[in-house]
């Protein structure tokens, strides 16, 4: 992929950011929900707690969650920290890709289920009231663990990373060979004619004699 330039990359690097702090803060918020709805003993309440789990899976989950992904996916291939190079951003990804396949294919379909349940009349399942107590809890631990090896970028290159930086450094080692050769001065050939003028120092011997 070409690399970004300055300014996309400050767009995206924007985008990245909001769409993941927007991400953990939601998970956060269904954490809470999530305990309102297991430990309340009001109907009312329950209700008033899936219902609004619901809406934060239909309208947030999915485009946060997409949005952190691509906008990650498109930050790492356009800038020179690559997708395989180091390995803090190899995890991410795959950390990343992992939770927003388990948001769409686990979470919602819960919350759908829970939302379901209490528009009837029927109470929660005291199984998917654990399942909504415990997908928030491990995605926020998970979430606050990209984030610190975001800031932190622990753990060095991977083994990819290491044999595009030795071809980096070898490439540049060559151009910089290449560049000194085009640019040093040639000195020119001096020829034994024998009209060649006498140095200082046989003029001054010649003195002495």
């Amino acid at each position: 992929m070409r690399q970004l330039t300055r300014p996309a990359r400050r767009g995206i690097l924007v985008v990245h950011v909001v769409t993941s702090v927007g991400w953990l803060g939601l998970t956060l918020g269904l954490l809470v929900l999530g305990i309102t709805g297991a430990t309340t003993a009001s109907p009312q309440t329950q209700a008033a707690v899936y219902r609004s789990m619901k809406l934060f899976g239909d309208w947030l989950i999915i485009p946060l969650s997409l949005s952190a992904l691509v906008s990650g996916l498109v930050l790492s291939l356009g800038t020179p920290w690559g997708l395989a190079r180091h390995r803090w951003v190899y995890l991410k990804f795959w950390l990343t890709l992992g939770a927003t396949l388990a948001s769409a294919l686990s979470l919602r379909p819960a919350l759908n289920e829970a939302a379901a349940s209490v528009a009837t009349g029927d109470g929660v399942a005291a199984a998917t009231s654990q399942d909504l107590l415990a997908a928030p809890s491990v995605s926020l631990s998970l979430y606050v663990f990209m984030t610190a090896i975001s800031v932190l970028k622990p753990w060095g290159l991977t083994a990819r990373g290491r044999r595009h930086r030795a071809a980096r450094r070898t490439a540049g080692a060559r151009t910089t060979a290449g560049a000194r050769e085009a640019g040093a001065p040639r000195t020119p050939a001096v020829r034994d004619t024998g009209d060649q003028p006498p140095s200082t120092a046989s003029i001054a011997d010649t003195a002495k004699r």
